[in-house]
């Protein structure tokens, strides 16, 4: 597990009534307790392991408006904004800074894919820019490999910490009054009239007129059990960390092979990039036709294994009363091993491209699970069969960079404001058959 996570304290009596509660502790469930808190609603999350303890502490650290999908970037430029007022609001360093992100091109077909994307997005308000090799070399103060052919820059994106941020808004959220419990996993929920009335934990019911899902790799599962249907499969992305490395590029790098960023400490957070493990469960056939056009699409970043995960999701139930434990409490955790070969390849080609990474010491390797949706952009919406439930979930790997812009719309969408950014993008209706 990685180790380096701030700790979260529980609250310490589970209360009878909120107007919403929360299911997930990660980057999204902790933003979107804090804007609904920080608007006077009476807010409580539960999260069945500890804040912050699967993707939103393993995740690269990028916050990046560069490069997404042309739906995210309004909220991406949003949660840009947010990410520069959170240590003032929250009293508490969150890592973020704006040291800039650099895609690097090495062919001609990837550099016109860049133009494409750029063409697309400048009428959004994107900031990134095109470089040549001579402007590439004086930004990284680096000689860069021959092949690189030109690249995307943008010098107002950043990154933060992830093992400190996510915790430091939660305590945020909790000092505007939300209350958090960990080790409280949400079995099902309550309805009654046809709307949301409770939810039901292992530690006592709770009730409420709004519940949301932001679970990550288990939102699915926790749909499925109330007859949702929500197509979303995992992705076993790998990653590690240097000792601290001086002399090395300060803003973050990624080529079609592999990606870097610095931190905090001095050291680099390195993955290999498009080698995500895709285990074969009974989702991977249930959800096939939905993933199809993405895994004709996307094929070569995806490789499909049999693998543990494959087992015991063969044996995970799919249905649960709420006088049983659920499965969310008979795993509380995924914490998946990383690939070492793929991590080793990642650092054999950096050290290639940039001699100074042949220097560096691997401190730590780990793996998590992210939680993908059929096109890739997540699911922000009111589920309309049953009135009182929203999903927040499916980030694809974007969810820590846009976790406050995410957190703040779903605060709008509950509490029927003006919306921080166009909502229709994330619908949940564009997944229904």
């Amino acid at each position: 597990m990685y180790p380096l996570i701030s700790h979260v304290d529980s609250n310490t009596s589970l209360p009878d009534s909120a107007d919403v509660v929360i299911i997930g502790g990660g980057i999204v469930g902790v933003c979107t307790a804090f804007f609904l808190a920080e608007r006077g609603m009476s807010v409580v999350l539960v999260e069945k392991s500890g804040i912050a303890h699967e993707q939103s502490s393993r995740n690269w650290g990028w916050v990046r408006t560069m490069g997404r999908d042309v739906a995210e970037v309004p909220l991406a430029i949003a949660s840009l904004k947010l990410w520069d007022g959170w240590a003032a609001k929250l009293q508490h360093d969150t890592g973020f800074t704006r040291s800039g992100i650099l895609y690097a091109c090495e062919s001609a077909a990837e550099l016109a894919a860049k133009v494409a994307w750029l063409d697309q997005a400048k009428p959004l308000g994107i900031e990134a820019r095109l470089l040549d090799t001579a402007q590439i070399q004086a930004r990284l103060q680096a000689k860069v490999p021959s092949s690189w052919t030109g690249a995307l820059f943008t010098e107002s994106d950043g990154r933060a910490e992830p093992d400190i941020a996510t915790a430091a808004i939660a305590e945020g959220a909790r000092a505007r009054g939300a209350k958090l419990f960990v080790r409280c996993a949400a079995r099902s929920v309550e309805t009654s009239g046809g709307k949301i009335s409770s939810v039901v934990t292992e530690l006592g019911e709770i009730r409420c007129n709004s519940v949301v899902l932001a679970a990550g790799a288990w939102s699915s599962l926790f749909c499925g059990n109330l007859g949702i249907r929500l197509p979303q499969l995992r992705l076993l992305g790998s990653v590690m960390r240097t000792a601290p490395l001086p002399g090395g590029p300060e803003c973050a790098v990624a080529t079609e092979k592999v990606s870097f960023r610095k931190r905090a400490d001095g050291g680099y957070t390195v993955a290999l990039r498009n080698a995500n493990v895709a285990a074969l469960v009974p989702d991977s056939f249930r959800y096939l036709p939905d993933f199809l056009p993405m895994v004709r699409a996307h094929h070569p970043e995806y490789r499909l294994r049999v693998t543990r995960q494959s087992w015991q999701e063969l044996n995970t139930p799919r249905r649960w009363s709420n006088a049983q434990a659920s499965p969310f409490e008979t795993q509380r955790l995924y914490d998946p091993k990383p690939v070492d070969a793929y991590l080793d390849q990642a650092l054999s080609m950096l050290a290639e491209q940039f001699p100074i990474f042949a220097q560096a010491r691997i401190e730590q390797r780990w793996a998590g699970l992210i939680d993908v949706t059929p096109d890739i952009v997540p699911v922000m919406d009111q589920v309309q069969s049953l009135p009182g439930f929203y999903l927040a979930t499916g980030f694809s790997g974007h969810g820590f960079g846009i976790g406050p812009g995410a957190g703040h719309l779903m605060a709008d969408l509950i509490t029927g404001s003006a919306p921080l950014v166009d909502p229709a993008p994330f619908r949940f209706a564009r997944f229904a058959r």
